[in-house]
């Protein structure tokens, strides 16, 4: 069974931090690349942020600075830690793995969210 499964999203105010998490089953994530997308009503799905099996970073521009993600392969998980959110951060966030072949760049991928395997999403509201 593959499964991909986020956890850590949550209200949070303007500012602050959330640390989200996702857990790899029914496959190893070594052999990916992994990332984050999220989608908020109403808006494209967008690519966040996204690290190649060898370690190379992709961060859209909005979150640069403020997010970082990061792999632990021995555990099958990804996290992407969140500080100073804006409520432009408000989304539903999804975990996914991807396997861009050599033509294609990290960057092409995660902003083209190129998933083979996708999680259910964990939601990010950021609010007073």
């Amino acid at each position: 069974q593959i499964q991909f499964v986020e956890s850590g999203g949550g209200l949070v105010q303007p500012g602050g931090s959330l640390r989200l998490s996702c857990a790899a089953s029914g496959f190893s994530l070594d052999g990916y690349a992994i990332g984050w997308v999220r989608q908020a009503p109403g808006k494209e799905r967008e690519g966040v942020s996204c690290i190649s099996r060898s370690g190379e970073l992709y961060y859209t521009d909005s979150v640069k600075g403020r997010f970082t993600i990061s792999r632990e392969d021995a555990k099958n998980t990804v996290h992407l830690q969140m500080n100073s959110l804006k409520a432009e951060d408000t989304a539903v966030y999804r975990c996914v793995a991807m396997r861009p072949g050599p033509l294609i760049t990290i960057q092409q991928a995660c902003v083209g969210s190129m998933g083979l395997y996708w999680g259910q999403g964990t939601q990010v509201t950021v609010s007073l």
